[in-house]
């Protein structure tokens, strides 16, 4: 399809795998799965599907040069920065409107670039399928099939089956669930009708204009006349302009809950959000005691420690600990309880609150 794009979400902070991920390196630059970083593996990974000219980028500004250092065959157009902050919505909003300005057919793969995908082929094998049915009208989300009952992610609930192509069921999306206590959880996942949201919608350009017009008309009028400018000498001073006006609001409650002719694609990918140190623990090769450490280093010796994770580049030595995460950089030595890798986002409020940003 020579109308389909892919648009990678780059934007966000990592703040729960501090003390790696920082204001100036969030984990998205950072290599924490495999040798390069997860923003250019989340590239690499849409090959051959996507040309680097039908892949754009939304981030921070403070972002957009080292992002273009780890993947130079993208067009720097194609590099969609916001002034600041303003939720994922605007960012959204933001980079569909160039888009569409370009593309005015479009179909947009929305994806991000901090998640692991382990199973690339049926990866790429979906988005084809998804981008067929944005092409019929339909609004797709990927349901990631829950491996347990997680209550750190959003469920989609499936109502209706609809049909099957490519030897993918696909039905409507019928409920979207934020973050649900282990109860409710464990309900969803034994009912066999939810999946994980991953965060990952393909639809029609226009469709997603569309949808901002009847749900955001504030946002809508906003990014429309921002429109008249992209590719023009006034557009950064046409979006420094509107931007602070733009409301603060996810994409999930501000279109997806609301959505009309969603529907969701249950599928393994071998996915995960790499959102916290446990997590990566999960991904990462551990040894038959359950150990594990950066990837690419073997710089570690154990003795009767099982179930660790040791991120550092130095020697690190392990004596009779068990559910342990240690992360070493130049200038912070972090141990925690891997039950307590949540937490870690308490530090980095401790340290904003305390003067002590040069730690962020």
């Amino acid at each position: 399809m020579q109308n389909y794009v892919a648009l990678i979400l780059a934007g966000g902070g990592g703040t729960r795998l501090w003390p790696m991920s920082r204001q100036n390196t969030p984990k998205q630059m950072l290599p924490l799965v495999e040798q390069h970083s997860m923003f250019k593996v989340s590239v690499d990974r849409l090959a051959p599907l996507f040309t680097p000219e039908r892949i754009f980028i939304s981030t921070a500004e403070s972002y957009v040069e080292g992002l273009q250092e780890e993947c130079p065959d993208i067009p720097a157009e194609n590099f969609i920065a916001e002034p600041s902050a303003r939720n994922n919505a605007a960012a959204v909003a933001l980079a569909i409107t160039v888009i569409e300005k370009r593309f005015p057919d479009a179909i947009v793969a929305m994806l991000t670039a901090d998640h692991h995908i382990g199973k690339t082929d049926i990866f790429r094998d979906v988005l084809k399928t998804a981008g067929q049915l944005a092409e019929e009208g339909k609004i797709v989300t990927l349901g990631i099939s829950p491996a347990f009952p997680s209550t750190g992610f959003g469920y989609i609930q499936q109502g209706e089956s609809i049909g099957n192509k490519n030897d993918f069921d696909y039905f409507v999306a019928s409920r979207f669930t934020e973050k649900p206590d282990l109860v409710r959880a464990t309900q969803f996942v034994a009912s066999g009708k939810y999946s994980w949201n991953s965060g990952m919608f393909i639809w029609q350009a226009k469709k997603a204009m569309a949808e901002f017009e009847r749900q955001q008309k504030e946002m809508h009028t906003l990014f429309k006349d921002l429109q008249t400018s992209v590719d023009t000498p006034d557009f950064e001073t046409a979006l420094n302009t509107m931007w602070e006006k733009t409301p603060k609001i996810s994409i999930d409650y501000a279109i997806m809950e609301g959505a009309e002719d969603m529907v969701v694609i249950p599928v393994d990918i071998g996915w995960s959000d790499v959102g916290t140190w446990s997590s990566l623990y999960d991904i990462l090769d551990q040894d038959k005691f359950g150990n594990c450490g950066k990837n690419g280093s073997e710089r570690r010796i154990v003795l009767d420690t099982k179930d660790t994770l040791m991120f550092s580049d130095k020697l690190t030595v392990a004596i009779g600990v068990d559910n342990i995460i240690v992360v070493e950089t130049d200038d912070v030595l972090m141990v925690c309880h891997k039950d307590r890798a949540q937490d870690v986002k308490q530090i980095v409020t401790y340290l904003r609150e305390n003067d002590m940003e040069d730690y962020l």
